[in-house]
């Protein structure tokens, strides 16, 4: 299986008015986030609005991610669907496209017993050659995994990987003293990273990353290195980035890169741009941790 650790930004999608993925500021985007030494890329995770973009658009959108890494950086594509089937399509689809791994994420509208929501990740692993990241965010997901759903698909040979955005750091642990070295745990940077390190966790995959690659990459250095009291400092200053939280993520993510030259384009509708004073917000956390 191949190893995924570090920081993996969860990509934007930049999509025009007209619908058309904007390629060549992804693609750019991609090159200078791999400059400033990020560890991977995630495009179609919850920042990049996989929920709000057709079949061609999120494909368009992988194909651009790959294309851009040129290998120098594993690409782990999102996956998503109220559908098995379509789930299992979308896979095949990103694997073929060169994808290095999956990400995992069950979207729902009627309510799932377990049975069902371990059968669906199930059957993205089963169709992959690919290691599986599975995804939980209880905070927007219908149908979460229990610790023990966790726990059974840690057993199939490609699911590898976690990321949990519960924001419950608790949790983690428990995964990790559950599961041991087979399932290997990202956290979102709502978990405070530099605290999930320190109990063993890998990196994290988050959309904040993309506007703070640099600090992000510097925080992992950090704790890797076992200099807890810098990491620590840097990761209280980083946490200003979490004010974010009350605004629409992907809007937030767009705006920042959009104040540092990036035309990334508005939220996909029905979501709304930032206001004016959202914005102030943003340009101001932006500044403080430049």
């Amino acid at each position: 299986m191949s190893d995924f650790r570090g920081v993996f930004p969860y990509l934007v999608s930049p999509v025009a008015a007209d619908g058309a993925v904007r390629t060549n500021v992804l693609a750019k985007l991609c090159d200078d986030l791999i400059g400033a030494g990020v560890h991977g890329l995630t495009p179609l995770g919850s920042t990049g609005e996989f929920a709000y973009l057709n079949a061609a658009q999120r494909t368009a959108v992988v194909q651009t991610t790959i294309e851009a890494a040129r290998g120098r950086v594993p690409v782990v594509a999102g996956v998503a669907s109220t559908s098995t089937a379509d789930a299992v399509a979308q896979a095949k689809a990103y694997q073929k496209l060169g994808a290095d791994g999956i990400l995992a994420i069950l979207e729902a509208y009627f309510p799932l017993a377990d049975a069902q929501i371990e059968s669906y990740f199930r059957a993205i692993a089963d169709a992959v050659d690919i290691p599986v990241v599975i995804y939980t965010n209880p905070q927007f997901q219908r149908s979460d995994l229990t610790l023990e759903i966790i726990a059974r698909l840690a057993e199939h040979p490609r699911i590898g990987y976690i990321k949990d955005a519960s924001t419950n750091t608790g949790r983690l642990l428990s995964i990790m003293n559950r599961c041991g070295d087979a399932l290997r745990v990202f956290s979102a940077s709502a978990h405070i990273p530099a605290a999930v390190m320190l109990i063993g966790g890998l990196g994290w995959m988050a959309g904040p990353a993309c506007i703070i690659p640099r600090q992000s990459v510097a925080l992992y250095d950090l704790c890797k290195a076992g200099r807890w009291d810098e990491a620590m400092a840097l990761q209280r200053r980083l946490w200003r980035i979490k004010a974010f939280a009350r605004f629409n993520l992907a809007a937030c993510i767009k705006a920042g890169l959009a104040i540092q030259g990036y035309d990334v384009g508005d939220p996909v509708p029905p979501q709304a741009a930032l206001t004016a004073d959202a914005r102030k917000v943003v340009e101001a956390a932006l500044r403080e941790l430049a």
